[in-house]
């Protein structure tokens, strides 16, 4: 009888602090406890756990992992490209988080260790990001303060630029090769909240590699360029055909805040709301 009354106590204890959180592949992630070791493999799920209060809890990083300045303190794991594997198992992580599109995830799987797939589609997304974040880790109380917060804004913005006039929009995430995006990303849904309509947004996957000639067939009337390079404008403005180029609708937005699902997206899509009124 003893035996059954400890099993009992002991299913209930586990049963306390057990945590399921289903992510964004649809597969369930089951965890004894909150995680206090996690390795982050894409900069915006690092910068997420930050903004959570879980900063403390990221023992690796995938490279460019730069924000907030504690990230960069962060041991680097490895890049898009490829990690190294032995020096993740060497962190002892108890939780790995990766991009869903990051082509990782078959690696990763052999390493015994719970996986948790981002990839959010809509704006709104990402504040279900953070709470399952929040659970996660054991801040589920910032995580749901800071995804109110940031829902809250975002339906400022919506009402904002709601009944606008829309335009098309071509945006330009690299040009060697050119790269753009789809309406799997949430980079579409905030063009379409600032009044925007993506050229590209039915192509298959999320970020296709498209060429020149495609642009100048669709004629977008903006350009939005997340290039870093001062020059990117210049190479447009050969085909002044264009109806971006005959009316100067060829802008530029910060990469980290608007291909980032983080809280500061929302201070991207605000950049390219104004862009696309100018």
């Amino acid at each position: 009888m003893k035996w059954l009354v400890f099993f009992v106590l002991w299913s209930v204890s586990i049963s306390a602090f057990a945590i399921d959180v289903i992510d964004d592949t649809g597969q369930k992630i089951f965890l004894k406890k909150p995680a206090t070791r996690i390795i982050s493999l894409a900069p915006d799920l690092t910068e997420n756990l930050f903004a959570i209060g879980a900063g403390d809890s990221i023992v690796g990083v995938i490279q460019g992992s730069d924000y907030p300045e504690g990230a960069k303190k962060i041991p680097v794991v490895g890049s898009v490209i490829g990690v190294d594997e032995e020096k993740i198992l060497a962190l002892h992580p108890d939780l790995i988080l990766v991009w869903d599109e990051s082509h990782l995830g078959d690696r990763l799987k052999k390493l015994g260790v719970p996986i948790f797939f981002s990839h959010p589609k809509k704006i709104a997304d990402i504040a279900s990001l953070l709470n399952r974040l929040g659970k996660l880790t054991g801040h589920e109380k910032k995580a749901e303060a800071v995804s109110a917060l940031f829902l809250k804004k975002n339906e400022l913005l919506i009402k904002k630029y709601a009944g606008q006039k829309t335009f098309s929009v071509y945006y330009e995430v690299w040009s060697q090769p050119f790269i753009t995006i789809t309406k799997q990303s949430w980079i579409n849904d905030a063009i379409e909240i600032c009044g925007g309509k993506n050229i590209f947004a039915d192509l298959k996957g999320v970020s296709p590699e498209i060429n020149v000639e495609a642009v100048l067939y669709a004629n977008p009337d903006v350009i939005i360029s997340s290039e870093k390079k001062q020059d990117w404008k210049d190479f447009w403005k050969k085909w002044p055909e264009l109806k971006a180029v005959q009316q100067n609708h060829l802008h530029a937005v910060d990469a980290d805040l608007l291909e980032r699902a983080t809280p500061r997206v929302l201070e991207g899509m605000q950049e390219m709301c104004l862009a696309l009124r100018k």
